[in-house]
């Protein structure tokens, strides 16, 4: 961010803060059992999978021995727990070989009757993937690609993924039973449901296979014949709640968006700053989201108001054109466009994760950068229309870097009304 722009700088601050708060370091210690001397086989996946397993191996005092999955670019030391990677959004053959291996090592703790620990966050859908008998992975990855750019939220994208995977929606509990499992999650979705993080492996999952379907036909999905021959399959039916072989797992979660935003709700007002907290479960289309909070913004600045607007969630995106970008930069397009050229509000949106889909990992913008935008001539709603969001910010130098901050609570939007 430019120097000279003090209220960019305090936008970033704060998302530096929520970011802070997610650090596994700092949220998995505290979650472990006060014994932590007994041997135990580690599993995991997801973008904070690496950092966790980091902080598990400074903090377990018995033999530890296994491996987590992060994305490609996320990985990091983590002393006797190795550490692979794989792609994420879409699973690679890298991420069936950890599917495979995943299943193969919570097969041995169920022989062997260890204790096994899982270190799951958001993105573990992706990077352990094993698509049912008949289904190929060009097959999953084509129903998964076609959700992603859909416009459906990840509740609804993870109602798929289970059913399409033998290691997650439940399944991998049932591989373990009777092994005592202890799964330590950090949340990325609105509701922190342990059946939708990471698609729930070790959770058991309250979605048929029927409303699977139906999903996939609300979104127009083309269904490869093999995919549609496996959802009508009895056999891919995932464990329900009730099922005897969950009672060994014991789900603790570490972190949620809504305590990540809370710190850094805090940390405003701990700076002086009144603060409209709208929580961290705000989901939808990115656009219309935007558009609506252009108004609230535009509403409290006739007012008189001056102050911060924060908020968390996960919006979704109904690609269309170049597809440059992610859901939040997509937001904070539709939001400078809701404001009409005000100058005295600015603004960022982010995804804690450090990536936001195909392009950095947000932007943020305050009068400098509306005022290079009428002076090049960019129009929000053209480069919306593309779904083009990061060419618009990275034209006027306002687009975040993708980086890996190997945590992820999900999205941070900030808006400061009165920046001057």
């Amino acid at each position: 961010m430019p120097p000279d722009s003090q209220s960019a700088r305090l936008l970033g601050e704060l998302l530096e803060f929520m970011v802070a708060a997610a650090d596994p370091a700092r949220v998995l210690p505290p979650a472990l059992p006060p014994d932590c001397a007994a041997p135990a086989r580690v599993i995991g996946a997801g973008k904070a999978a690496a950092a966790m397993a980091a902080a598990l191996d400074r903090h377990w005092r018995g033999p530890l021995e296994g491996f987590v999955v992060a994305p490609y670019g996320h990985a990091m030391p983590a002393g006797r727990i190795r550490v692979i990677e794989a792609a994420h959004p879409l699973p690679d053959m890298a991420a069936l070989d950890a599917g495979s291996a995943l299943l193969e090592s919570v097969r041995l703790a169920s022989s062997r009757g260890e204790q096994l620990v899982c270190l799951l966050s958001g993105g573990a859908s992706s990077l352990a993937c094993m698509p049912p008998p008949g289904v190929s992975l060009a097959d999953k990855r084509a129903v998964v690609a076609a959700l992603l750019h859909s416009g459906a939220d990840i509740t609804v994208i993870n109602a798929v993924r289970k059913h399409l995977s033998l290691v997650k929606g439940g399944r991998l509990a049932l591989a373990a039973w009777p092994a005592p499992v202890l799964v330590l999650a950090i949340s990325d979705v609105p509701g922190d449901d342990p059946a939708v993080i990471g698609s729930g492996p070790f959770s058991p999952d309250p979605v048929s296979s029927e409303e699977a379907l139906a999903v996939l036909a609300a979104y127009r999905v083309p269904l490869p014949p093999a995919v549609k021959r496996w959802l009508e399959d009895p056999a891919a039916e995932s464990p329900k709640p009730g099922d005897a072989r969950f009672a060994t797992v014991d789900y603790r979660i570490l972190c949620t968006p809504g305590s990540a935003l809370a710190a850094a709700v805090a940390q405003a007002r701990a700076r002086g700053f009144e603060v409209l907290d709208l929580g961290a479960a705000l989901d939808g289309p990115a656009e219309a989201l935007g558009h609506a909070h252009a108004a609230l913004a535009r509403e409290r600045l006739a007012a008189g108001w001056r102050g911060l607007i924060l908020s968390g969630g996960e919006t979704s995106v109904e690609v269309q054109g170049t597809g440059r970008g992610g859901r939040n930069s997509q937001y904070l397009l539709a939001l400078l466009e809701g404001l009409r050229g005000e100058m005295d509000v600015a603004a960022l949106a982010a995804d804690t994760d450090g990536v936001d889909g195909s392009g950095g990992a947000g932007a943020w913008f305050d009068a400098t950068v509306v005022a290079r935008a009428e002076l090049y001539g960019l129009v929000p709603g053209s480069f919306i229309r593309t779904s083009d969001s990061h060419g618009f910010f990275a034209t006027l130098g306002s687009a975040l870097p993708a980086r890996p901050t190997r945590t992820n609570v999900n999205d941070f939007r900030a808006i400061l009304v009165g920046a001057h």
